[in-house]
């Protein structure tokens, strides 16, 4: 009886510490959350009500609880918030038509060289995603082949340029992020049974019905975390707009970079990262909830 009671107790102090275990594990990832995510928003919340000190010198701040910034921060800059929507939805409707021809050859079509082909597609990501954005200005600059190519074809005119333009934004925007969209998706379809394209074909169903019914169908899961995957990161950025845009072109995240470091404007900078933030996760729920993928959540 004593070597079943030990027994049972030595079993209880096991579970103990296995029932533990999990959050053990969970503790240096959520430290690291809490230290450099949960306070640094806290931080910026605070930042965001405050007002400059009176008298004080430039970049001196009270706290007053002034939620009135975030009002006065969007009517001052509710051009550029727009803008940033468009360009990031339009870079990302571009990267779909890209990349989900790609992922689909990568997944179906590629045989033996699915492994190079994959290599090639998160290449970019050894090279600096500011040489990136310069190359692209080389690339559709005066010293390029596309502009000189597009004046042979007689598609644009002889004054026209392609730099310094909101095309030039969107086009380094679809670039820079094509393979956040390419690795979703091929996940994605590479997890389609193929049996199920078999079956669709023996129930007498051509290329395209068998496209539109089970393929796309199956490989939403992918559609959905490779647009977020995009559009999120596009909407906040700033590097593409400041090197391959003009003064008409700017971001919301330009502004935010402006008001940080050169004006010395926290609290406005502060409230317009918080309602740039709002607007993406308002967005991302109802795109996912539209979409039927709640699970991505």
């Amino acid at each position: 009886m004593a070597y079943l009671q030990s027994m049972a107790t030595r079993a209880s102090t096991f579970s103990g510490k296995k029932g533990r275990l999990p959050y053990l594990l969970l503790a240096p990832g959520l430290f690291w959350l809490f230290t450099f995510f949960v306070l640094p928003i806290i931080n910026l919340a605070g930042t965001s009500t405050q007002t400059p000190v009176v008298g004080g010198d430039t970049g001196q701040y009270v706290q007053t609880f002034r939620f009135a910034n975030y009002v006065d921060a969007f009517n001052a800059s509710r051009e550029q918030f727009a803008r940033s929507f468009i360009y990031a939805t339009l870079a990302t409707l571009l990267a779909l038509a890209i990349a989900y021809p790609l992922a689909y050859a990568i997944a179906f079509r590629s045989g033996k060289y699915k492994n190079l082909l994959l290599v090639l597609v998160i290449a970019p990501f050894f090279t600096s995603f500011l040489l990136r954005t310069v190359a692209w200005k080389q690339i559709l600059g005066e010293s390029g082949f596309v502009v000189p190519a597009l004046r042979a074809l007689h598609i644009i005119g002889a004054n026209a340029t392609l730099t310094a333009s909101a095309l030039a934004v969107v086009t380094g925007m679809t670039y820079n992020f094509l393979p956040f969209m390419t690795l979703p998706l091929y996940a994605s379809l590479e997890r389609i049974d193929p049996r199920t394209l078999e079956a669709s074909n023996d129930l007498y169903a051509n290329a395209f019905t068998t496209f539109r019914k089970v393929t796309f169908p199956l490989s939403m899961p992918g559609v959905v975390a490779g647009t977020l995957l995009t559009f999120i990161p596009a909407a906040g950025d700033y590097v593409n707009a400041a090197i391959l845009g003009n003064p008409n072109t700017t971001m919301l995240g330009n502004v935010i970079d402006s008001r940080f470091f050169r004006i010395v404007d926290y609290p406005t900078a502060a409230a317009l990262s918080f309602m740039l933030m709002a607007s993406i996760l308002v967005l991302v729920t109802l795109y996912i909830r539209k979409s039927g993928t709640d699970e991505l959540v």
